[in-house]
């Protein structure tokens, strides 16, 4: 059975070369940025696969000797993954990740890829529950899936200094972060809301379509009672395989039934 494509991915940026005047609270204005910020490296998986893809600048070794920053090279294979995807998941990634891969999509005379619907799982996490903190390290570690790698800016630093193993390093934490993702994601994946319906990437061909969790694709789904809402009565369903509830489509009401309800909306 076929389903939705999901890709997991996560980048790492270099930060703004800039003048400033102060360490607190500084304004900094375009006039006074030395050098823009520019891709390091990336890693993304499908899910499922137990193969984490990843790129980074010093693996194009003539490219980097002649430009360290031209992060054209490894623009191109994540786009075409993008490219690929069904639906993008990563943390902070509405705001961060994707954004930030289009402006150097553009900048470097890409194309848009393909429309693709995602998941941040940071937007899941400030929705749904109330965590001390929403930073994937917290959430991974409240969950028993382990920390991120430990870092400070240090290695950002000695990473634009040319630092090999400064990048092996980088590339580890890139690839660290994407494995934590995919546990965290499948773990809040059941609690999303408005999370992509799986049932639509499905290709049944010759054979009876048959109900589908939304979440996960799972056909082990059982009834377990009704949900109500304030004009309608309908079937509720709960996914065996990864827990999550399911609202029928039509209300079980009948015709007279729904002319004898009184609507609580005010």
């Amino acid at each position: 059975m076929d389903g939705p494509k999901i890709l997991l991915l996560d980048i790492e940026t270099a930060p703004l070369k800039a003048y400033v005047w102060r360490l607190w609270k500084e304004n900094v204005g375009v006039r006074q940025i030395e050098r823009d910020w520019y891709m390091l490296c990336w890693a993304a998986k499908w899910l499922g696969d137990k193969e984490v893809q990843c790129d980074a600048l010093p693996y194009h070794k003539a490219a980097f000797k002649k430009d360290p920053e031209d992060d054209s090279r490894i623009c191109k294979p994540i786009h075409k993954l993008m490219d690929e995807a069904d639906v993008v998941v990563g943390q902070n990634s509405v705001r961060f990740d994707v954004p930030k891969l289009n402006a150097r999509f553009l900048l470097n005379g890409m194309p848009p890829p393909s429309p693709f619907m995602q998941v941040d799982t940071l937007q899941i996490a400030k929705r749904v529950f109330g965590f001390s903190s929403n930073k994937l390290e917290h959430q991974a570690a409240q969950l028993g899936f382990g920390r991120k790698l430990d870092t400070d800016f240090g290695l950002w630093k000695a990473c634009m200094e040319g630092d090999l193993k400064a990048w092996e390093k980088m590339v580890k934490y890139n690839i660290h972060d994407v494995v934590l993702l995919e546990k965290v994601y499948l773990k809040y994946r059941p609690w999303a809301p408005n999370h992509p319906n799986f049932g639509l990437y499905v290709d049944w061909g010759v054979d009876s379509p048959k109900p589908l969790c939304p979440a996960c694709g799972s056909d082990n789904i059982q009834r377990r009672g009704y949900r109500m809402t304030f004009v309608g009565r309908y079937q509720r369903f709960q996914c065996m395989a990864c827990g999550r509830w399911i609202k029928g489509r039509t209300t079980t009401l009948d015709q007279v039934e729904r002319k004898a309800l009184v609507s609580g909306v005010q």
